[in-house]
């Protein structure tokens, strides 16, 4: 019976990607073709490689750190049904070993002199501002014409990703030995992809993605008699927020400068640059006071470009307009979802304006 069930999953998961193909195969050419079949193969081989992580637990075979944290992990997918109200059913109970460092490395593109990303479409979720290869070759050929165009690309690897419900995301050697609070931080945010997910915009998703999870995180560490790792993650979090805004800056300047009609493209280039090496100098001063803290120094180490800071916006530029839309809510989690999904109904420029207004909300009082 488990042998069929089995057998069955996969064949469901081949009908599923043939049927993708095939609507790829009506509107696109032969690139997009060799894109999707990569994408159906590289979700295929984590399908067919994942294993039951509580036949891994009963298994003597398994070592006793990946046992913990299968442990953990079933702790924390409870909890984020019912706390935070996220859509757990079969996601993460598989466990599969890709034997490499990222599951996908996606890759990001932008303009020289604009921070509009380029945009790709895609069968059921929409538009997309990143493209994802299930190897680092196969983002990297795909990225090198657009930096002969002289577009600004940074191809970054991703730990972890969302099927949205179309499949039951497994566990993956990737993202499994992670500290206990980037663990759960990780499983709320994708698991929040599969409460709600919005046609075409990145920004929206992964910022409304962001702050459930910082929700449940902060939930979780609540209800968990570890005071010590939760406040190693504020301060770790601190760390984020000033990393953050340091590129929000940045961001802020780069805009000003594409946007002035009174400079040349040469000179548009050479600022940017200037604004470039005045967001390192500031990372290393704010360094300075993280207490030894490194985090960040291997974004730094490599180029910094329109894409790359892209990278960072999508997830935070929107996130404490959706953090006011949940005080509006009184926290209440399902209240959130569905003033979430009222907001999905908009155009998204009116989407992004009425979200902006709970940002004009005043702030709960919380001297009492």
């Amino acid at each position: 019976m488990f042998q069929f069930m089995k057998k069955g999953g996969r064949v469901r998961m081949v009908v599923i990607g043939l049927l993708c193909l095939g609507i790829v195969v009506c509107f696109s050419g032969c690139q997009a073709l060799g894109f999707y079949r990569q994408a159906i193969a590289g979700e295929y081989q984590i399908l067919a490689h994942e294993k039951s992580i509580s036949d891994l637990i009963a298994d003597p075979k398994t070592p006793p750190k990946l046992k913990a944290k299968f442990e953990q992990v079933l702790k924390i997918r409870q909890f984020a049904a019912k706390e935070l109200k996220l859509p757990a059913d079969k996601a993460y109970l598989k466990y599969t070993d890709l034997h490499r460092p990222y599951v996908v490395w996606n890759v990001n593109v932008a303009p020289a002199l604009s921070l509009e990303p380029k945009t790709w479409w895609f069968p059921v979720v929409g538009r997309a501002s990143y493209r994802g290869y299930f190897s680092e070759e196969g983002a990297r050929h795909y990225a090198a014409p657009w930096e002969k165009k002289g577009w600004d690309v940074y191809v970054d690897g991703v730990e972890a990703y969302s099927t949205l419900g179309w499949f039951s995301d497994p566990l993956l050697n990737t993202f499994i030995y992670e500290p206990e609070a980037d663990l759960a931080e990780l499983i709320f945010h994708e698991l929040g992809h599969r409460r709600l997910y919005v046609n075409g915009d990145t920004d929206f998703n992964e910022s409304y993605a962001t702050t459930v999870a910082a929700e449940g995180l902060r939930r979780w560490f609540t209800a968990s008699s570890n005071p010590k790792a939760y406040e190693e993650h504020q301060a770790a979090q601190a760390h984020d927020r000033q990393f953050v805004q340091l590129v929000m800056d940045a961001r802020q300047e780069l805009e000003a400068v594409y946007g002035d009609g009174r400079l040349s493209d040469a000179e548009k280039l050479r600022r940017k640059e200037e604004i470039i090496a005045k967001l390192r100098a500031r990372y290393a001063a704010a360094k300075q006071t993280w207490g030894g803290e490194t985090g960040y120094d291997h974004w730094f180490a490599e180029p910094i470009n329109n894409a790359k800071l892209n990278t960072v916006s999508a997830y935070y530029e929107l996130t404490p307009a959706f953090e006011a839309l949940l005080r509006a809510q009184g926290g209440d989690m399902e209240k959130f979802y569905g003033a979430v999904a009222a907001l999905g109904k908009l155009p998204i420029e009116k989407r992004h304006e009425a979200l902006r207004e709970y940002l004009k909300e005043k702030p709960p009082d919380k001297s009492h």
